[in-house]
């Protein structure tokens, strides 16, 4: 049976409050366990920690937008016009720099998410540094982007693994490092110390192991083709009747 364990990717958190709470087991659930439970268990954990729901010395920059489930860590950092949007958990001693967008996502203690990084229904494990412009794709493309519906997978060695939602980005494990303008998902699991070169893209299902490094090799090769539209798709269909 395909398997996918958070311990395999990232450490639990240890500083303040958010250790006592689920999140502080976090390596003990598998991923779509966890996907499954993200919300009751971030509910839970809002509970815990009560008014130290952003902690007293965490910095936030005044032009900053913080959602009013988020939870901030000590000595964790937000600058300016950045958005930390519903869901997401920002520990210790990690730093979200200039023009991010941070959605329903959990950064572990000490990572750097550096300038205009966008990542959605992620989790980073600790001392992760992704430098500038990465994205996480949370859903795949489909007629009505508003509403997902396809099921996200990964291809793990022991076969096809089903994540049990339509919204998953990314699991990138402890120390991974970016180079800038990277793309991801939906849907990618990448291991811990793993290295990710500038300009790389890693489409939805892949699995990398720990102690990558991985790089796009450039190519001129543009392949384009005609997108078939629903109306189109009728007419084709009536065509062949």
């Amino acid at each position: 049976m395909p398997s996918v364990r958070l311990s395999d990717y990232l450490t639990n958190p240890a500083q303040g409050r958010l250790a006592k709470t689920a999140y502080g087991d976090l390596g003990g659930y598998e991923l779509a366990d966890f996907l499954g439970q993200w919300a009751a268990l971030h509910a839970d954990a809002l509970a815990h920690v009560g008014s130290e729901r952003i902690h007293p010395t965490a910095y936030i920059h005044p032009s900053a937008l913080i959602g009013d489930d988020v939870i901030i860590g000590p000595n964790a950092r937000v600058h300016e016009f950045t958005t930390v949007r519903k869901g997401t958990v920002v520990c210790a001693g990690a730093s979200i720099g200039f023009n991010c967008e941070v959605t329903a996502s959990f950064i572990g203690e000490n990572t750097v998410l550096g300038h205009r990084i966008g990542i959605n229904r992620t989790i980073v494990g600790t001392n992760a540094h992704l430098s500038a412009n990465v994205t996480v794709a949370a859903i795949h493309l489909s007629t009505d982007m508003r509403r997902p519906t396809r099921e996200v997978l990964l291809r793990v060695p022991a076969g096809i693994y089903p994540c049990g939602t339509p919204q998953f980005g990314a699991l990138l494990g402890d120390h991974l490092q970016t180079g800038n303008s990277i793309t991801l998902g939906p849907g990618v699991a990448i291991g811990r110390h793993s290295q990710l070169n500038s300009g790389t893209t890693i489409p939805p299902t892949r699995v990398i192991p720990a102690q990558s490094v991985i790089s796009n090799p450039v190519t001129a090769d543009i392949h384009v083709r005609a997108r078939v539209t629903g109306r189109d798709r009728c007419h084709q269909v009536s065509r062949l009747k």
